[in-house]
């Protein structure tokens, strides 16, 4: 049977030229985009304003394409994990934050990743595929408490700029009237800042942008995260000072410390030198152990010392909150390759 094709993760320009392709008015492409992506519906025989004969038409090659979570985990913390389905029985998850302020949910773009960061049990996966626009979108459109959401941070399982095409889609139908019509600034993108799409990302979009960093120093990071050698940090810090981040657009820097590694006075004054001239924030995060890396998280005193050293330098920083830790959902922990093996 030839596999039909899914509406959902369209633009509206593609929407069009499906309605052309059945012999749909023009208009029609706005009708099914609020049923995909207002009104959230799963069969394509639910769009109810469209006559019956085309949608017949229109279900005989296309499908909404919309996928329930396969499994779910939560934390003693509040914090839910969602395993989503992904094409040719590939899974990628996706995790749900409520705070008493916001709701924020984790976003996957990327079934593994290929930047190999030694930290991170998603790198060690490998890159399994690209996750299409739709796929990216079903995992908010279809998280159970999607009505709660207040925010998206693309830094799920991959990088989101290797998949920028799909991922920049994604970004158009959150962010359009004829989609879900959020704010821009309710989202940020998350990168290890591979060049070329970080200047697309910067030019057609208008998300907030978090840098992996990591370490100040080229051959230490790229001992951390190999892509330091393909994009190093100084090209990534000079690149964003060619941009307006002073106004409500924002850049922070994720920096994960660890103990003797990274957490240095050196270190704090390496960072603060180059970073000058930039507004940005640096959001601490503490080390997450995975099986077979030697690396470990410092001390809680050690963080408070390290952020109070950078403030008094002049760069915002804060201590992000672990999340999820106790059901593999925190920073670095996703991986979906432990659950392919068990079930094959």
């Amino acid at each position: 049977m030839e596999q039909k094709t899914s509406l959902l993760g369209m633009t509206i320009a593609e929407l069009r030229t499906v309605a052309a392709e059945v012999g749909l008015p023009a208009y029609a492409a706005s009708q099914m985009a609020d049923w995909l992506y207002k009104k959230r519906v799963s069969e394509v025989a639910e769009m109810t304003n469209i006559a019956l004969r085309k949608r017949e038409v229109l279900a005989a090659g296309y499908t909404v394409g919309a996928r329930e979570p396969a499994e779910a985990a939560q934390s003693k913390d509040g914090t839910v994990k969602y395993l989503f389905e992904a094409a040719a029985g590939r899974f990628v998850e996706a995790v749900y934050i409520p705070a008493e302020e916001r709701d924020t949910l984790c976003v996957s773009s990327q079934v593994g990743c290929r930047m190999a960061c030694h930290f991170c049990m998603t790198g060690r996966q490998g890159l399994g595929a690209n996750l299409t626009a739709g796929e990216i979108m079903n995992q908010i459109l279809r998280l159970p408490e999607a009505t709660q959401l207040t925010n998206l941070v693309f830094m799920g399982m991959g990088e989101p700029l290797d998949n920028v095409d799909e991922v920049l889609k994604a970004l158009e139908i959150l962010t359009s009237s004829y989609g879900v019509g959020w704010s821009p600034r309710r989202i940020t993108v998350s990168t290890v800042g591979v060049a070329a799409p970080l200047r697309r990302f910067l030019a057609e979009s208008e998300c907030h942008l978090a840098v992996s960093l990591h370490s100040p120093f080229a051959e230490e990071r790229a001992r951390l995260m190999p892509a330091e050698r393909a994009c190093p940090v100084e090209e990534v810090v000079a690149l964003l000072k060619e941009y307006d981040f002073a106004h409500r657009r924002r850049v922070s820097f994720e920096y994960i410390l660890f103990d003797g590694v990274n957490d240095t006075m050196r270190h704090v004054k390496a960072l603060s030198a180059l970073l000058r001239g930039l507004p940005c924030r640096v959001n601490l995060i503490r080390f997450h152990a995975i099986p077979g890396v030697a690396l470990r998280s410092c001390s809680a005193e050690k963080m408070i010392w390290f952020r109070d050293a950078l403030n008094a330098r002049g760069v915002v920083c804060t201590i992000r909150t672990s999340r999820g830790e106790d059901i593999q959902a925190a920073c670095g922990m996703l991986s979906t390759k432990r659950l392919l093996e068990k079930r094959h």
